[in-house]
C-alpha cells in the first residue's frame, strides 16, 4: 500500500520539528567508461523516528535504467510507477531498449509538470549508443546531465569528497569503491542517513546488484567499530 501522502511520510524523513519536510538520505550515481554505478543508504525516517532501516531506494525503470529516490516516498514511488509504465509503452512501440536520456526525459516531464512534489532524484543507466549516463533531477523538476550526481541531506557532507576523488577514466571497481566510500562518509556525519548500502552497477551485460551490510560499511574517521562478542561484552 502507498504511504499516506497527507503526512508527507518521507523515505528520507517526514516533517521535522518545525513542520517542514526534509530529504534525509544519501543517493549517488557515477558514470565510468562502460557503465554507471548507483548507490544509496537504506534509512527511512519520519522526523527523528527511524521507521525502516533497510529500505531499497534504488528502483528499476526498465532493464537498463534505474532511479535513485529521495524526498517523499509517496511522491517518488508514484513518479517511478508512471515513468515505468510510459517506458514500457515506449519499448512495446519501438521494440528496442530505450536510451537513458529518453527515460530521463519522461521523468523530467512528470516532475516538472508537478512542481509541488517533494522529489529529488537521480536517473542513471546504460545504453549501447551513449554508454553510461547520469541525470540529476532536483526538487523543482529540472534535468541536468553530469558525470556524477548526489542528492539528499547526506550529500551536503560529501560534495568536496566527490569533487576531489572523481576522475575521468575510472574503472568499474574504482567507481564502485568511490560510491561506497562516499555514502559511508555521509552516513558517518548525517543522522538521517544510515543502515546498509545498496549498489547497482549497469553496463552492457546488464545490472549487477550488491548489498553491503552495516558491519561491512567502511569505517570513517570518528566512527566506532562494532564491538565483538566475547564473555566481557555479553550482558546476561
Amino acid at each position: 500500500t502507498r504511504r499516506a501522502s497527507s503526512a508527507v511520510s518521507s523515505m528520507q524523513g517526514g516533517p521535522d520539528a518545525s513542520g517542514g519536510p526534509h530529504t534525509g538520505t544519501t543517493i549517488v550515481a557515477v558514470a565510468y567508461d562502460g557503465g554507471v554505478v548507483l548507490g544509496a543508504d537504506s534509512r527511512v525516517s519520519t522526523g527523528a523516528y527511524v521507521s525502516n532501516r533497510a529500505s531499497n531506494k534504488i528502483t528499476n525503470l526498465c532493464d537498463n535504467v534505474f532511479l535513485c529516490r529521495s524526498g517523499s516516498a509517496a511522491h517518488t514511488e508514484a513518479i517511478s510507477d508512471y515513468v515505468r509504465f510510459y517506458t514500457s509503452q515506449h519499448v512495446s512501440e519501438t521494440q528496442q531498449q530505450p536510451s537513458v536520456k529518453s527515460v530521463a526525459s519522461i521523468l523530467y516531464q512528470m516532475s516538472y509538470s508537478n512542481k509541488g512534489l517533494m522529489a529529488a532524484m537521480i536517473v542513471a543507466g546504460y545504453d549501447p549508443a551513449s554508454g553510461g549516463k547520469v541525470f540529476g533531477s532536483p526538487i523543482g523538476g529540472t534535468l541536468v546531465e553530469m558525470p556524477w550526481a548526489i542528492e539528499g541531506s547526506g550529500s551536503t557532507y560529501i560534495w568536496s569528497y566527490f569533487d576531489d576523488e572523481y576522475k575521468e577514466g575510472l574503472s568499474r571497481e574504482e567507481t564502485e569503491e568511490l560510491v561506497l566510500r562516499g555514502i559511508a562518509h555521509a552516513m558517518a556525519r548525517d543522522g538521517s542517513s544510515g543502515g546498509l548500502i545498496r549498489l547497482v552497477t549497469v553496463d552492457k551485460d546488464g545490472a549487477a546488484k550488491r548489498t553491503v551490510q552495516g558491519k561491512d560499511v567502511p569505517l570513517i574517521l570518528g566512527d566506532m567499530p562494532e564491538p565483538g562478542t566475547n564473555a566481557a561484552t555479553v550482558v546476561w
